[in-house]
């Protein structure tokens, strides 16, 4: 039976992780070891890279044991250390080969070192590479000397290998930074968006809430002497506007560091008391609601009720006392919101256009591939329009 790499998979990553938790000094202990076992085995006798080829080899005694060992052992730097690991694994094989000690498995570590070298090692990285070609070419020279019959060419090609080896390691290096910072790039914007969600529910909770506030308290201060009664109704109106921002207030926090099996959405008004919250403050407010409406997520319902509060809280603070009219149509696929305000000259000067509170507004309903427009009108009053789909989100926006 063939098994495919997705069928084994959940049964390696397990293990996988559990070794990637592991120090990588550990690891690389690890591969010395096995590269000693190999190196040491009977039946890997003559395997390695041989670059002076001399006809005539020595026997292994304590001092080749030695050698062998220390082409090996410097391995375990190879990641925390990888300048000392080549230097020392260079320097082993090149006396090894100098004496001409039989050929052996463990030459293959100054693969594995060159390899590390390019793929750990972030400074100095073309000194490196000169002084590398340096002591290359004082190892080449020290071997023709002494007798090796090796040509030229067979050097240079044996030089080449090495690179390729080095230029391996180089660019897995440069494919893990282009990953990382592909991930720092991700981290950034979730990060950024998150900013601009707290700041957009900020916004709508916080000034809806201080416009209606602001509005009660002027007008309380000035009936207090003629009107006490009315003045002391909207110094209520006062109250609990503050106790409505206040619970809102709370409710993002929760979203912000939710507990377990929270909703991480903002609790959603009934746009009647929205309204009727308006007309407390003293603007006349027209509320018609067609349609049935339906169960529609918390999202899509939020994007409605933050559309009818924010074009409100605009019409008090740049049309104070101008009538204003809010009309919600529930459709078959869609949800049609309109606010207007009929004509205001403090409304023509594109405070409201501009605003973060529109602009948000604007993003938010695009979050559910709806539609949004906000800009006067004929008459010179100020209109709000949204048409937001009820169905699943359309493929390619950002939810």
């Amino acid at each position: 039976m063939t098994m495919l790499p997705g069928m084994i998979e959940p049964g390696l990553r397990p293990l996988l992780d559990r070794w990637r938790s592991v120090d990588v000094v550990v690891r690389d202990a690890v591969l010395v070891a096995v590269l000693l076992v190999i190196a040491f085995a009977p039946t890997s006798a003559g395997l390695g890279m041989d670059l002076a080829e001399f006809p005539d080899r020595r026997a292994l005694d304590a001092f080749g044991v030695v050698l062998i060992v220390a082409q090996c052992l410097p391995l375990v730097l190879r990641r925390v250390a990888p300048i000392p690991c080549a230097v020392l694994i260079v320097a082993a094989i090149a006396v090894h080969q100098a004496l001409a000690y039989p050929r052996s498995s463990a030459s293959l570590a100054v693969i594995i070192a060159l390899y590390s070298l390019g793929a750990y090692q972030v400074r100095h990285r073309r000194a490196l590479a000169i002084g590398g070609a340096v002591v290359y070419a004082g190892i080449a020279l020290l071997l023709h000397a002494a007798g090796s019959p090796e040509s030229p060419f067979a050097y240079v090609t044996f030089f080449v290998v090495l690179v390729v080896f080095w230029a391996a390691g180089d660019w897995m290096r440069r494919q893990r930074d282009t990953a990382e910072a592909l991930r720092r790039a991700s981290v950034e914007s979730a990060l950024a968006t998150e900013r601009s969600v707290i700041a957009r529910e900020l916004h709508d909770v916080v000034t809806h809430h201080v416009t209606a506030m602001v509005v009660q308290a002027d007008a309380a201060g000035f009936l207090i002497d003629a009107a006490p009664a009315k003045a002391k109704e909207g110094l209520s109106t006062v109250s609990g506007t503050g106790r409505a921002a206040l619970t809102e207030l709370r409710h993002l926090l929760q979203v912000l560091d939710p507990a377990d099996g929270a909703e991480r959405q903002p609790a959603v008004g009934k746009l009647e008391d929205l309204v009727e919250r308006t007309r407390a403050m003293g603007q006349p407010v027209e509320w018609a609601e067609h349609g049935v409406p339906r169960p529609t997520g918390g999202g899509v319902d939020l994007a409605v009720y933050r559309v009818v509060q924010e074009a409100l809280t605009n019409a008090v603070k740049y049309a104070n006392g101008r009538p204003t009219a809010v009309r919600v149509d529930h459709g078959d696929d869609r949800i049609a919101v309109e606010v207007a305000t009929e004509g205001s000259t403090t409304m023509k000067g594109g405070a409201v256009r501009n605003g973060r509170g529109l602009t948000g507004l604007k993003e938010r309903v695009s979050v559910f591939g709806g539609e949004f427009d906000a800009g006067p009108t004929a008459d010179g009053g100020f209109r709000v329009r949204a048409s937001i789909p009820t169905g699943p989100i359309p493929a390619g926006t950002d939810a």
